[in-house]
């Protein structure tokens, strides 16, 4: 495995460039921030920019817990990339990174004021540090479980991803806990006011008795208990306030609904 660096400052626009980089050399992974890419999926890692603080967004860039480091280590080691690009804010980051994973000497290593104009890097420098904004090089649906809770940007690249395959590489913006803006929590009765306004819209179901929530760092499992007319198709229209319940929540919260259950509690 031939081993490529990619080293700037934090905000310069390394995540962005990545794959234009590996276009250009025809490499097929990705080490940045603590994910494996492979050909623009996420095989495995945690995402460095999930974490609450800088302190430990570093820690697990430098893959620093034993089961992150051989959890990512292993999916390489069974991926076999041909080449890989190690990202980093310095030479000495991404040698320790490199020695983590176990991985081959560094063979070249680009740096990204070689690749980009001032313009770029400041335009880079100004959503990073102005608008809270960091860049990751993989799909908004492959970082869904990861930063449910998140808004997310998808940003398509219509250009070859490989020498040989086509199609479109997608890369998306996320605002990490630690950005300057700070964070944000959501009550329970959001929750249950999307339900009552979708289930508002579902010919068949008169009301919802109650909704029982449970968040966490992976997403939202809810319960709701609905009373439904007589006559309709109570299965089939349960299932509709699922369905479109669950994607108004995901659309507006950002939560991915991991589970959602419908009890039909009485009917009128």
């Amino acid at each position: 495995m031939k081993v490529y660096a990619l080293v700037g400052k934090s905000g310069t626009g390394k995540s962005y460039q990545a794959q234009n980089l590996c276009k250009e050399l025809n490499i097929e992974a990705i080490i940045d921030d603590g994910l494996f890419i492979y050909e623009n999926k996420v095989m495995a890692g945690i995402s460095a920019k999930r974490q609450a603080t800088k302190v430990g967004a570093v820690k697990t860039a430098l893959f620093t817990k034993e089961e992150h480091q051989q959890d990512v280590a292993a999916s390489v080691q069974k991926t076999k990339p041909r080449k890989i690009l190690v990202i980093g804010t310095s030479d000495e980051m991404v040698r320790r990174i490199c020695a983590r994973l176990e991985f081959p000497e560094i063979s070249e290593t680009i740096y990204i004021t070689d690749i980009t104009t001032e313009s770029e890097r400041a335009i880079a420098h100004k959503q990073r540090h102005e608008l809270g904004k960091h860049v990751i090089p993989a799909p908004a649906f492959q970082l869904k479980r990861q930063f449910s809770g998140y808004f997310m940007s998808p940003l398509l690249i219509f250009k070859e991803w490989s020498a040989n395959k086509g199609g479109v590489a997608e890369k998306s913006v996320v605002r990490p806990t630690y950005s300057y803006m700070g964070d944000y929590k959501l009550s329970d009765k959001v929750f249950s006011d999307i339900i009552e306004c979708a289930a508002a819209e579902i010919e068949g179901v008169d009301s919802v008795a109650r909704v029982l929530t449970i968040t966490a760092a992976e997403g939202v499992e809810l319960n709701a208990a609905v009373i439904m007319e007589y006559g309709c198709n109570m299965v089939l229209q349960a299932k509709k306030l699922q369905e479109e319940a669950a994607r108004q929540i995901e659309n507006m919260t950002a939560f991915s609904v991991n589970r959602f259950d419908i009890e039909i509690k009485g009917i009128k």
